[in-house]
């Protein structure tokens, strides 16, 4: 085994270490309202399940040389955003929201995509995606980085809606085989759902 002090190297290489070790992470494909009214999206892989009582999500948006970026702005401003998850069918336009748009130009019609309204948020949605989650933000939490100079917004949402393509449900389920999910790695690369296998709990 190598030892690495992580205070001994770049963040650079730490994130390296990071990104190719926790794979696969599902992607946030996140929607916010700019202050022109001009809808965002962007996609973030250092997100999860927080709870499902109530149910709530964390998304972690990197700020860029301390500065927040246009999702956790546009977020923390409005109080709400939207998570899509974003399948094979999607991926190529989820990989254009990715690109460093200036705030005042929407990503979602760089990408060609359609917008939806949702129920309960101002936000809207992205029709392509097979889930949609509407949610309000519990907490937006500044970490890392200095006091001054946080490098990180861990957005933290409660969902008020879901919305999901009554092709992917079965039960209350998600049928993952139809949901066709993509995940993660590190560098470029993205990752289909593979074999899936089961093993009981232990009692």
């Amino acid at each position: 085994m190598i030892h690495i002090d992580p205070k001994n190297q770049s963040e650079r290489d730490n994130y390296k270490l990071l990104t190719g070790s926790i794979i696969p992470r599902p992607i946030a494909w996140v929607t916010t309202l700019a202050d022109n009214g001009k809808v965002n999206a962007a996609p973030f892989s250092y997100f999860n399940i927080v709870t499902s009582d109530p149910p709530m999500i964390s998304v972690s948006v990197q700020r860029k040389q301390g500065e927040r970026k246009d999702t956790a702005r546009n977020a923390v401003r409005e109080g709400e955003f939207v998570v899509q998850i974003g399948g094979e069918s999607s991926i190529a336009k989820l990989n254009l929201t990715a690109a460093n748009l200036p705030p005042e130009e929407s990503e979602v019609e760089h990408a060609g995509l359609t917008v939806v309204p949702s129920d309960m948020v101002r936000v809207p949605g992205i029709g392509e995606a097979k889930i949609r989650m509407e949610c309000v933000l519990e907490q937006a939490i500044p970490l890392g980085g200095t006091e001054t100079s946080p490098s990180t917004d861990l957005l933290i949402g409660r969902i008020v809606r879901f919305h999901v393509d009554d092709t992917l449900l079965d039960e209350g389920r998600i049928l993952a085989d139809v949901l066709q999910p993509v995940s993660r790695l590190a560098g470029s690369n993205y990752a289909r759902l593979g074999e899936t296998f089961s093993l009981e709990r232990p009692q």
